[in-house]
């Protein structure tokens, strides 16, 4: 296999994390190469963008933080370096103006995500970067040498560091497929599984439900978790599929139902569908006479339930609920059960749980058992929810892999 000895850092996955790696170390003096498996980089930033680029959040500080469950400790960290107010004036430096959306959201100013990608991909070639696309990281050889598949066969190229970020395991289309897995474990590496985040779940419909209901859109609705602890409400809206559930709501709540399912074989979601209403009044409201008017149009009169709403209540409830008494379809219609059974797979869920445990690396995201070798991005384990957490801290951790590997290669000069 042929081997090529670059004269500074290799970074290698052309994502938010990657590019940002390579601009801090361009900027610190060090010469870098980046690699990408694709003909060309930013893939899922492009993809992410069509709606409108989320690129951060509003919110105060110390909030935003506490996004990161877990491992808010350690993402904290990274954020102290690179936050959302950095980003916002990153991207200015661009030439791209940001807003804040009714939600909180941050957006390009034009919501497009093009613009921004093309003027950071041109402005990192004119500082020097150089750019190796077609080049599938493989693995590192018994020499340390970086294994790369290319259209012209195999090829090795030996570094004095660099910067993994490759991405996770959804949307591998696009070049984020979890095959660095294997090769780096085999290293002895500490890898979590990966797992989707962010993702929709099955219940299992019937034939009848999904025919007539995927795809609509179901709003307003609060859901919670079922279970020993207090409930917690979250209102918004989801969407329910051919096979379950996807959406906002859903994703918000999508780590706990994901380990709930891991733990106990199932989720339990409760749905309260007239969040407007209290439940005294919906006894009142569902009590009055029906006269000869269907069950479907009393739903619609005196509780503003039709259409998906009203389908859910056919499709969980037996027969003696829904023409029962007015207390006991309230309280399905205010806390209706639905049974999740399982996640959708990871190639679907907008992003990854799992990856390189943080245990691993350093505070400067050096690989403890390889020195010179940093990480970033969704290849490491941590999660955030959707409304610009994720792409933040990718940001923030491809930014403190860059200095510290800058510093790394540095080390000799001073």
């Amino acid at each position: 296999m042929p081997s090529t000895h670059l004269p500074g850092l290799a970074v290698i996955g052309g994502g938010p994390a990657g590019l940002m790696a390579a601009e801090t170390a361009r900027a610190a003096g060090i010469e870098v190469d980046l690699f990408d498996a694709k003909g060309s980089v930013g893939r899922k930033v492009l993809i992410a963008g069509k709606g409108g680029l989320n690129l951060t959040h509003g919110e105060a500080f110390d909030a935003f933080c506490r996004r990161f469950g877990e491992r808010s400790g350690e993402v904290t960290r990274w954020l102290h370096g690179f936050g959302p107010d950095q980003l916002r004036q990153w991207a200015a430096g661009l030439g791209v103006e940001t807003f804040i959306g009714s939600s909180g959201r941050i957006f390009p100013s034009d919501l497009k995500a093009a613009p921004l990608l093309r003027g950071w991909v041109r402005r990192l070639r004119e500082q020097g970067v150089r750019f190796h696309v077609h080049h599938r990281w493989l693995g590192l050889d018994p020499t340390g040498a970086h294994r790369f598949g290319t259209p012209d066969g195999e090829r090795g190229f030996h570094a004095g560091a660099a910067v993994l970020a490759m991405g996770g395991g959804s949307w591998p289309q696009l070049g984020s497929d979890g095959a660095w897995v294997e090769p780096l474990a085999e290293a002895g590496v500490d890898v979590a599984p990966l797992q989707p985040a962010n993702c929709g779940f099955d219940i299992g419909w019937s034939e009848h439900f999904a025919a007539r209901f995927a795809g609509a859109p179901i709003k307003p609705v609060r859901l919670a978790l079922a279970g020993p602890a207090p409930l917690r409400w979250r209102q918004g809206e989801c969407v329910a599929t051919a096979t379950g559930l996807e959406g906002s709501l859903v994703y918000a709540l999508s780590a706990t139902l994901r380990d709930t399912i891991s733990r106990e074989g199932e989720a339990v979601l409760l749905a309260d569908l007239v969040p407007g209403r209290d439940v005294d009044r919906l006894v009142r409201d569902l009590a009055k006479p029906r006269g000869g008017r269907s069950l479907s149009e009393h739903l619609r009169r005196q509780a503003g339930l039709s259409g998906v709403k009203a389908g859910l209540l056919r499709e969980v409830l037996p027969t003696d609920v829904l023409n029962g008494e007015p207390a006991a379809l309230a309280a399905a219609i205010k806390a209706l059960p639905l049974r999740l059974r399982s996640a959708r797979p990871l190639a679907e869920a907008i992003s990854t749980a799992g990856g390189i445990r943080l245990e691993a690396l350093d505070e400067g995201l050096m690989l403890r058992s390889h020195p010179g070798l940093f990480a970033a991005g969704e290849m490491l384990d941590w999660e955030a929810p959707t409304g610009g957490y994720l792409l933040t801290a990718c940001f923030a951790s491809g930014r403190l892999a860059g200095e510290r590997a800058a510093a790394w290669l540095g080390r000799d000069r001073a």
